[in-house]
């Protein structure tokens, strides 16, 4: 099929659709995205509870989410890796690491961001 640009709501549509498909594809394929959704299910209404006002909700919910963004981005990597092949590669493992890291840091920087709220 050839490329068909679309402009306005039909390419709002198509967005939202790819979108949808994304996260329907990682729930069913990565076990660390269910789990990362399910603790931010989870902490959310947590986060609403315990943040006194509207930066600190914003903040805790945030946090939360960020972890979710970059778990996405780090299994989009990972796809594109494998890809590319099953052969072991530096580049290939270095790349994988690196968004590994990447989850790491969000995690780290919940945890950082609840704790200062809750005990700062």
């Amino acid at each position: 099929m050839a490329y068909q640009q679309h402009t306005g709501w039909r390419r709002l549509v198509n967005a939202t659709g790819y979108s949808w498909a994304g996260l329907k594809a990682a729930w069913r394929n990565e076990e660390a995205f269910r789990q990362e959704s399910l603790l931010c299910a989870v902490l959310t209404p947590l986060a609403l509870w315990l943040g006194h006002n509207a930066v600190e909700r914003s903040l805790l919910i945030g946090s939360l989410l960020l972890i979710v963004i970059v778990e996405l981005l780090n299994t989009g990597i990972e796809a594109a890796i494998d890809r590319i092949g099953p052969e072991q590669h530096e580049l290939s493992g270095r790349a994988k690491d690196i968004g590994s890291a990447a989850v790491f840091m969000a995690l780290l920087n919940a945890t950082v961001v609840w704790l200062l709220i809750l005990f700062g």
